[in-house]
């Protein structure tokens, strides 16, 4: 029977802990969130020698025990907690090379906590080019731990850390620093008055938001030892140990770490320079936008087709191959056009990550960071807002939560209140389908319109996002004032092997959880407007068939049968101009009399579909929210569409395509049903230019997403900010889109 131990993964942010983490794990990997809290949680399992098996936890990025953001309470908290499930047998702290003195002083601290310690020195490749030398054996020795040299780019130094981690018993857990010297008599009554407990354990617990240990904090609180140590002097104390540390850190590596200057060469200067100036850094900011929007549109252009023609041939196998009856109409009209309609966009939302991974990976996303602080300060922001407001673009859930790191009430509120104007993957596959309806081929300077209209797009959520967050910083009278500080790594490629597990994670995640959603709205779609309960629904034959026999097929169809006739005409008649077919005059009636039977078949199929379709449940449903979309441009179907899409935004396309297939012979595609639709009040094409773009700018401000509304109710506690989003959100969308239509019809 093999054997689990439990590996926390503890490391400073851009020390490459998660390549390490893929390293060992590969695919073997899930995430999720911490009980009860709103901090991402990733972990996966690696196989160890003599049948051992590891459970590697991936802690959030922290620079010390000494916490002040939720992530890094989240590490300490599971290393100071026996209890836990997930309390490590081992601990694995990564560190960078070239910046090993900062990341050391969370290796001491993780040591003295008396759980075996193995340090990673990752990115090995880069010694020689910055002219780095290291003494290991004497650092093991100074540290008394076991070291694992590795680089992650190159795969090297990861078998010996899994034999580190397999022989975890043998590594020492004794102490590197006795922070007792920094207030002796302090320490000396703590120990008598909980002899039982381990001192920095206890330390850390009095100086930090923890409160799960066998200690109550209300009874330190209340000793008479501790209460003449106020706030203040306890962070005093945190600041001497942190010197205390330093000065050990430095005795160490002034013996075992070696710099050439002369070898130490680089042009991140130069980058940093150009990346970050004033004007070229936002005007490259922008041709990059450009081009990932571009490409997002050209490259998946071919896997799209193929998606779609692969679920259009799978309905009509369903159909063609399983006995007629509910569940084969379920499964061809429901289950599969539900999921067909979002699988679509994986490609897209796949390089939308793509890209996303490789700005994060290269080190140039903290550059942005520190770049739009400059713009974000007359909005009553700082930088730290832009790291959620740009992680908005995959989703506003995660993106919500990452306000965590912002220390400042006030910022971290305003930040949640606005980050869902920023465009999220959610939003994608509804501009896209849209904008593949409304926006005609054709480019400027080189870039589609289309590319073009998806990019303003995004750009107006996050002009929407920074507008209103200046609006209530005049609102909001709260005190508070943060300095804005940023890490800036060191350049580097991209590990495609780690861009290509974040893309898998995203995706995937993206797509399963859509997918529920979508499963469960299609197959009561599908039964909703399969149904009726009127005379209208029950007897829509007879009904349609004396309605076409004294006022024909409706304008549409009509104009359809006879275009199609004409072009058939045609088509026959230029064959015999061409010797191809010998036909006679009586030959060309008799095949388009054929033709137009077929035709009146299907546009009579078509019509009795549609009729029962708007006398069905749904239909009912649609037709009373109708007056109200109506001013919008849609009809009752966008607006049954719009409110199944509360569920999550991007069930639109989900539901257009449920509605549409309802029983329907065709296996158009859906943009295609989309563009075939007429408005019955004015007798033109329903998707067009005022209706989309009312569509598109309703998209683009509303709060269409139950998902994010109980994330901002977690984070503010109270469901006061999260109605206030609704009412706000929701209603300046329609307002938006209604002076849109009016304006464009």
């Amino acid at each position: 029977m093999s054997k689990q131990i439990n590996v926390a993964l503890i490391g400073n942010p851009n020390t490459g802990k998660t390549s390490v983490f893929n390293q060992l794990t590969g695919l073997k990997q899930k995430v999720g969130n911490y009980p009860g809290i709103t901090v991402e949680k990733k972990e996966g399992v690696c196989k160890l020698a003599r049948g051992v098996k590891a459970h590697i936890i991936d802690l959030p990025g922290t620079y010390s025990l000494n916490t002040t953001s939720l992530d890094e309470s989240v590490a300490v908290e599971l290393l100071l907690n026996k209890n836990d499930k997930d309390h490590p047998d081992v601990a694995v702290v990564i560190s960078d090379v070239e910046n090993l003195k900062r990341n050391l002083l969370l290796f001491t601290q993780i040591k003295d906590l008396n759980i075996p310690a193995i340090l990673v020195i990752n990115m090995a490749d880069r010694m020689s080019r910055k002219g780095i030398t290291l003494d290991i054996p004497l650092l093991e020795e100074k540290l008394d731990t076991k070291i694992a040299l590795i680089s992650t780019r190159k795969g090297t130094g990861i078998e010996r850390l899994k034999e580190l981690i397999a022989d975890y018993r043998n590594i020492s857990t004794a102490k590197n620093v006795d922070i007792t010297v920094i207030a002796p008599e302090y320490f000396k009554r703590l120990k008598e008055t909980f002899p039982k407990q381990d001192l920095y354990k206890l330390w850390l617990v009095i100086t930090q938001d923890v409160n799960f240990m066998p200690i109550e904090k209300k009874l330190i609180a209340d000793d008479a030892s501790f209460s003449t140590k106020s706030k203040s002097e306890l962070k005093r104390l945190q600041q001497k140990e942190t010197i205390l540390r330093y000065q050990f850190i430095n005795g160490i590596l002034k013996e075992t770490y070696k710099v050439d200057l002369a070898a130490a060469k680089g042009l991140r200067a130069t980058f940093d320079k150009v990346l970050t100036h004033r004007v070229f850094g936002y005007l490259i900011f922008f041709l990059i936008l450009l081009l990932i929007f571009q490409a997002i549109y050209s490259w998946s252009e071919y896997p799209m087709d193929l998606i779609d023609e692969l679920f259009a041939s799978a309905s009509e196998w369903v159909k063609d191959t399983l006995p007629s009856g509910v569940f084969t109409n379920l499964l061809a009209e429901g289950i599969l056009a539900g999921i067909g309609g979002i699988v679509i966009f994986i490609p897209q939302i796949a390089f939308l990550f793509f890209f996303i991974s490789l700005l994060e990976e290269s080190g140039y996303m903290s550059r942005v960071v520190f770049l739009m602080d400059r713009v974000m300060r007359p909005f009553g922001l700082s930088g730290k807002s832009v790291v959620p407001l740009i992680s908005g673009t995959a989703c506003a859930i995660p993106a919500i939560m990452a306000t965590r790191t912002i220390e400042s009430w006030k910022e971290r509120l305003i930040t949640i209140l606005v980050t869902p104007f920023t465009t999220c993957s959610a939003r994608l596959p509804i501009y896209l389908i849209i904008i593949a309806l409304i926006i005609p081929e054709g480019s400027f300077l080189g870039l589609g319109y289309k590319p073009l209209t998806l990019m303003l797009l995004y750009l107006i959520g996050f002009g929407a996002a920074i507008i209103s967050a200046m609006v209530l910083n005049k609102i909001l009278q709260f005190k508070s004032r943060t300095f804005f500080v940023v890490e800036m790594p060191n350049y580097k490629l991209p590990l495609l092997k780690n861009v290509g597990y974040t893309v898998w994670e995203k995706t995937k995640s993206f797509v399963l959880g859509a997918g529920k959603i979508i499963l469960a709205i299609s197959v009561v779609l599908w039964f909703l407007g399969s149904n009726g309960h009127s005379e209208e629904f029950k007897n829509a034959e007879q009904i349609v068939a004396q309605r076409i026999e004294s006022e024909g097929f409706s304008p549409f169809n009509q104009a359809s049968i006879s275009e199609n006739l004409t072009s058939y005409e045609n088509a026959l008649r230029d064959s015999i101009a061409q010797n191809t077919y010998a036909l006679n005059e009586s030959s060309i009636a008799d095949s388009l009399q054929l033709r137009k039977t077929l035709l009146f078949e299907r546009a009579l199929h078509q019509e009795i579909s549609s009729h029962k379709l708007e006398n069905s449940y749904i239909g009912n449903m649609g037709k009373a929210i109708e007056p109200v979309v109506r001013p919008l441009g849609y009809d009752w179907k966008i607006g049954i569409a719009v409110l199944t899409s509360f569920a999550a935004r991007e069930v639109f396309v989900g539901t257009l395509a449920t509605i549409y297939s309802v029983g329907s012979d065709e296996e158009d595609t859906i943009k295609n049903r989309m563009a075939a639709e007429v408005n019955p009040y004015t007798n033109q094409p329903l998707f067009n230019l005022a209706s989309g773009i009312s569509l598109l700018l309703f998209y683009a401000f509303a709060m269409q997403c139950m998902s994010t509304l109980a994330i901002v109710k977690r984070e503010t506690n109270s469901w006061k900010w999260p109605t206030v989003q609704l009412v706000f959100m929701s209603s300046f969308a329609y307002i938006v889109a209604l002076i849109a239509y009016q304006v464009l019809k």
